[in-house]
């Protein structure tokens, strides 16, 4: 048994997998987002951290509950979200919230810095676009607005870093997170000189970068009885959430795809070689050495049908709000009737990185009821995961197969509505857990211990296996949704300037 440990933006979740991937028992403990300010989006480390070692002293207990043997974790492995940023002060004190991947309070700092020709090396050298996320232009940020917070920092972690320092008193940061901090030079494994000039920090102030397979072993007996494991079960370090949900699904061969939407959403595919295209519009993030994840997240995913559900509807509270959104939608034909909405609440990542957009209902007419509106809802959000798909075909090939992952994979409305817009199959897993079960792959080729093979066979890429899970686009909802399509990319590029 191995348990794969998932640091998400909206909950920390506890996943223990047999060897063959199969889910024995989870937990989730979700958290609040803080907005403390207008454009600042910030969690408490501390909460975070309690829902990390509460998460998985559930899940033993339950697993301890249901069977007659007393299992143990081979290891806990760590999956975790990226471009928080901590400030920690010389006795590992926190000095500040983590600045999590939504905040914008840096905007100014990303709009100069991306129209520069420092800006562009560094995008080369780091794989990283240059946006208020990442965290060479949050710390450039408090470097120029609050100089007692930088003066007093002694680290700056992110939320992964802070939990293996509580756990085992060492700053350690896997390639795999190190990568997506605009900081990390991909191409040398080491901290970018020149973004540390900027920034105007040291080596030092940040944590040690190590591979994805670093293990440490759990020395704290109380802190090992209060998870309910073992003292000195082994941690594995693991990797981002989106390299390890393509490693997952088993994405990681050319032309195959993984789309994942959980509170945002991202698509990426792996390859032997970084994203060199100029126009900045991919990240390349490193998962092994030569082994590169591509792809753009987008700010708005499961955010989206929260807002609506939220706002716009009255669901019962004892009933399935998302199976009533999911008829709600599906009352509509696909096109919503010529509805088209921009789904840029939150602003948006790729491939715009531009955080003043906004969101935009267009078409508006008498017969448009609340059903349309949702609809269009939905379909704005996967139309902004397709025009990143489009610039990453650009820039690494024709993507002929896409897997699914994250909350809302349990939707097979939406996953239909993803293989019609794609035009492409699309295949989900008996888990949507992807990135937990990455981070338990991590894990066990850490430890040598053998495994079931989680790629794709051709039986089952060609949809002959799995039938359930396989989804086969419609040709004729493709081309309605392409006319639409085209319509979103034109408002946008109208109303850039407005925004």
């Amino acid at each position: 048994m191995i348990i794969g440990l998932d640091i998400g933006t909206s909950s920390a979740k506890a996943v223990a997998f047999d060897d063959e991937g199969s889910i024995l028992s989870q937990h989730s403990i979700p958290y609040p987002i803080l907005n403390p300010s207008e454009g600042w989006y910030e969690q408490d480390p501390e909460i975070v951290y309690a829902a990390c070692i509460e998460s998985i002293r559930y899940v033993m207990i339950s697993l301890k509950q249901s069977s007659a043997e007393i299992l143990k974790p081979v290891c806990i492995s760590v999956s975790s979200a990226m471009h928080g940023l901590i400030a920690v002060d010389s006795a590992g004190k926190l000095l500040s919230n983590c600045m999590i991947w939504a905040d914008r309070r840096s905007e100014d700092i990303a709009v100069a810095l991306e129209a520069s020709e420092a800006g562009r090396q560094l995008y080369q050298h780091t794989g990283t676009p240059i946006h208020p996320m990442s965290l060479l232009c949050k710390l450039m940020w408090i470097k120029s607005n609050d100089q007692k917070l930088f003066a007093q920092s002694h680290k700056f972690i992110g939320i992964k870093e802070f939990l293996f320092y509580r756990l085992f008193g060492v700053y350690v940061v896997d390639h795999s997170i190190a990568s997506a901090t605009g900081l990390f030079d991909i191409h040398q494994l080491t901290w970018s000189d020149q973004a540390l000039r900027l920034t105007g920090i040291s080596e030092e102030q940040l944590a040690s970068p190590v591979p994805v397979d670093y293990i440490l072993n759990m020395p704290n007996r109380e802190i090992a009885a209060l998870m309910h494991i073992p003292e000195d079960t082994p941690f594995v370090i693991g990797g981002s959430d989106g390299c390890l949900a393509n490693l997952g699904v088993g994405a990681i061969s050319p032309g195959v795809a993984s789309v994942t939407v959980g509170t945002s959403g991202a698509i990426r595919v792996a390859s032997s070689q970084a994203n060199q295209e100029k126009k900045q519009r991919l990240f390349t993030y490193l998962l092994r050495p030569n082994e590169y994840i591509i792809g753009g997240a987008v700010n708005n995913g499961g955010v989206l049908r929260n807002w609506f559900r939220d706002n716009f509807t009255q669901m019962e509270t004892d009933g399935d709000s998302s199976a009533s959104l999911n008829a709600l939608v599906d009352s509509v034909v696909p096109g919503a009737e010529g509805l088209i909405f921009l789904p840029y609440l939150t602003g948006e990542r790729a491939p715009h990185w531009n955080s003043n957009a906004k969101g935009v209902y267009f078409g508006i007419q008498l017969h448009h009821g609340r059903a349309h509106f949702a609809r269009a809802m939905m379909e704005g959000m996967l139309f902004a995961i397709y025009s990143v798909g489009i610039a990453l075909e650009e820039n690494t090939g024709p993507i002929h197969t896409i897997f699914a992952s994250g909350g809302l994979a349990r939707s097979s409305l939406w996953v239909q509505m993803l293989a019609d817009i794609f035009n492409k199959p699309v295949f989900t897993k008996n888990t949507v857990e992807s990135s937990a079960w990455g981070a338990a792959l991590i894990g066990l080729e850490a430890l040598g211990i053998q495994r079931g093979d989680p790629t794709v066979n051709n039986k089952q890429a060609e949809g002959k296996q799995d039938t359930e899970h396989y989804y086969k686009p419609s040709e004729e909802n493709h081309a309605v949704y392409m006319k639409n399509f085209q319509k979103f990319e034109h408002l946008y590029h109208i109303l850039e300037g407005e925004f």
